[in-house]
């Protein structure tokens, strides 16, 4: 059974930094790509990063120069650092993994997801 256990979610205050990490398990073949999304309330579920085994990453213009994604392949696990964090980047983060080699920001390329973690960013 496929699971991915995110962690490391919080409150903090504008300007600061969050880690999140993401254990996946019960792939047998390994996965190929790992990607966060958020989803604020009323919004809908946005990609943010992903990376590939290879990897090779992808990230939304939003979040360019502030976070970045990197993996630990033979723990399969994935994190997502964030620095100089904005209200607007308050959601439910989510990880997600695919088997396939090609890193994508769409929700629908994704068969696997976890149960999220919350991040908000307040003074």
């Amino acid at each position: 059974q496929v699971q991915l256990v995110e962690s490391g979610g919080g409150l903090v205050q504008p300007g600061g930094s969050l880690r999140l990490s993401c254990a996946a398990s019960g792939f047998t073949s390994g996965y190929r790509t790992m990607a966060w999304f958020r989803q604020a309330p009323g919004k809908e579920r946005e990609g943010v990063l992903c990376i590939s085994s290879g990897g090779n990453t992808v990230y939304a213009d939003s979040v360019k120069g502030r976070f970045t994604i990197s993996r630990d392949n033979a723990k399969n696990t994935v994190f997502l650092q964030m620095n100089n964090l904005k209200p607007e980047d308050t959601a439910v983060y989510y990880c997600a993994a695919h088997s396939l080699y090609e890193c994508s920001l769409s929700s629908s390329y994704y068969p696997f997801y976890g149960q999220g973690t919350q991040v908000t960013v307040s003074s």
